[in-house]
Parts: structure tokens; C-alpha cells; sequence
């Protein structure tokens, strides 16, 4: 004998929710097959944290620790994860106030590297820059490739060639895009993940856990710009999002909380300021709403 639904639970609400959590499930699914590929994870591996932490001097981030715990730090050793994403940012700075797109894009691979042991949400929430790295870097090393050593000459190239797309209006596929479309993808993508790193790092004890602050850097960095769906799809994600003692614990694997917490502000420092480099020369050249 079967069971009659209630009048006021519309069986149509069922089947929009079932389809709305197999769309999610999926998702996930594809975002992290696309982290393991761009990060050169094996589908076997269990992360890509690297073995044998090393030690760097690190400058005061946080008044509780003691000047031979930061010159000690394991985590932002010259072969640390932290270490090795902070490094190509800081190279893709040059003097002259541009951005060196080889040095950038292999900032993002080794961000990729570091953020893999986190989960899927990572995988969701900067599911658009795995493959957006790997366009860029097609015409970063291909025929043009003289055209798109800097952030400032690519944009001057497209736009004397005609390449850029009018705002709002979305090429078919990432190698169609143009590399300056790309680049602002990308772009954004960096803005949540040191937002989140950030929030991380200087969160006070009882305040939002870590998936809460993560999920408000992406409602800033991210959520304008995705579909409702998607959306939805990535708030589910956070709710199992690890916690900032797990966070931090993968982070900087060996070290305490206030060693881990200063090393990620200091990663996160690093990833702002190649974030506002970038923000004030896409602003000037008025692309920030190109995509």
C-alpha cells in the first residue's frame, strides 16, 4: 500500500531537488578530475603535498610568536608548498609595474597544487581557472607568443588585432576566449582564493569557522559572476568544507596554529599583491567587465 505525498509538498519540488543534487554530485565530480590533471595529481594520489618541509626565515605576522619559531617555520621552506606557489607570484611583479604572464600562470599551477588536499570545494568554487591556465599558457608558447610575455602587451595586441570580445558577450570555449578574457577569469578566481586563505589566517577563536569565511570571500569573489545554480551548488559544498584546525593542519603539516596562521597570511599577502597589480591594470584599460 503506497504512501500519498501531502498536498503541500508538490511532487515537482522532489524531482527539482533530486535533479539539483545530481547536477551538484556531477559537478564535483568533473572539478575535481580537472584539479588532478592541471595539479599532475595521480588519480591514486592521496594530495600533493610535497615531503620534507624546510626552513626559511619568516617576518613577524603574529605578536605570539618568538623570533626563532619564525626563523624556523617549516612551512615556507624553499621546497614548502607555500614556498613554492609565493615564488613565481612574486617573480610575475617586474619592475616596470607589469605582470609576467609565465611567472603568473606558474603561480597558479603550484596554488593549484597547494589547494588539492582541501577538497572539492576548491575544485568548485576556481573550477573555471584550471582550464583557463592552460589556454592562457597555449598563447603564452604558441605562434604569438611575443605578444603575450606581459599582462600590459597582451592586452595592447588584442585590442590593435581586434581580439577582444565586447563586454558580456562569452566565446565559444576557452580557446576561442581571448587571452585578456582569460586573464580577468583567472583573475577573479585568485581574488577568492586569497580572500579565503586571508580569512583563515586571522580568524579569532569563536568567531565563523573556516568554511563560513571561505563561503563569504566566494559570495564576494566569485558568486557575482556564477549562475544561480552554480551558486547553490557550491553553499552545499561548504557545509562540509574542513575546519580551521584541519585547514591549517594541511597547510602547514608539522608546525602549531600560530606558526601555520602567520605562514598562510604571509602566502596570502603575496597573492594580494599580485591581485592588485592586476586590478589597477585591468581597470585602466577598462576591462573588468569583459567577462
Amino acid at each position: 500500500m503506497g504512501v500519498a505525498l501531502p498536498s503541500q509538498v508538490p511532487r515537482r519540488w522532489f524531482r527539482h531537488a533530486f535533479l539539483l543534487a545530481v547536477f551538484a554530485l556531477l559537478l564535483f565530480y568533473l572539478c575535481a578530475r580537472s584539479l588532478r590533471a592541471l595539479s599532475g595529481c595521480g588519480s591514486g594520489a592521496q594530495t600533493c603535498i610535497p615531503e620534507g618541509p624546510l626552513p626559511l626565515q619568516i617576518q613577524q605576522q603574529w605578536g605570539t610568536l618568538e623570533a626563532s619559531e619564525r626563523e624556523e617555520s617549516p612551512c615556507l621552506g624553499p621546497q614548502g608548498m607555500l614556498s613554492r606557489m609565493m615564488r613565481p607570484f612574486r617573480a610575475s611583479l617586474n619592475p616596470e609595474g607589469d605582470v609576467e604572464l609565465s611567472q603568473y600562470l606558474a603561480g597558479w599551477r603550484e596554488l593549484v597544487r597547494f589547494l588539492t588536499p582541501f577538497g572539492s570545494i576548491f575544485a568548485f568554487a576556481t573550477s573555471e581557472a584550471f582550464t583557463k591556465v592552460k589556454a592562457l599558457e597555449a598563447r603564452v608558447h604558441g605562434p604569438d607568443a611575443a605578444h603575450y610575455t606581459s599582462l600590459q602587451g597582451m592586452v595592447a595586441w588584442e585590442r590593435r588585432v581586434g581580439l577582444l570580445e565586447p563586454p558580456g558577450i562569452a566565446p565559444q570555449g576557452s580557446a576561442k576566449s581571448s587571452g585578456s578574457r582569460t586573464m580577468l577569469l583567472l583573475h577573479r578566481a585568485l581574488r577568492w582564493s586569497q580572500l579565503c586563505l586571508h580569512r583563515v589566517a586571522t580568524g579569532t577563536l569563536g568567531g565563523p569557522d573556516a568554511g563560513e569565511q571561505c563561503n563569504d570571500a566566494y559570495d564576494t569573489a566569485l558568486a557575482p559572476h556564477h549562475s544561480w545554480l552554480v551558486r547553490q551548488a557550491a553553499r552545499l559544498a561548504f557545509l562540509a568544507f574542513p575546519g580551521r584546525g584541519r585547514f591549517l593542519e594541511l597547510a602547514c603539516p608539522g608546525t602549531r596554529e600560530a606558526e601555520a596562521r602567520a605562514a598562510l597570511a604571509r602566502a596570502a599577502g603575496t597573492l594580494e599583491e599580485v591581485y592588485n597589480r592586476t586590478q589597477g591594470l585591468l581597470a585602466q584599460r577598462g576591462l573588468l567587465q569583459l567577462a
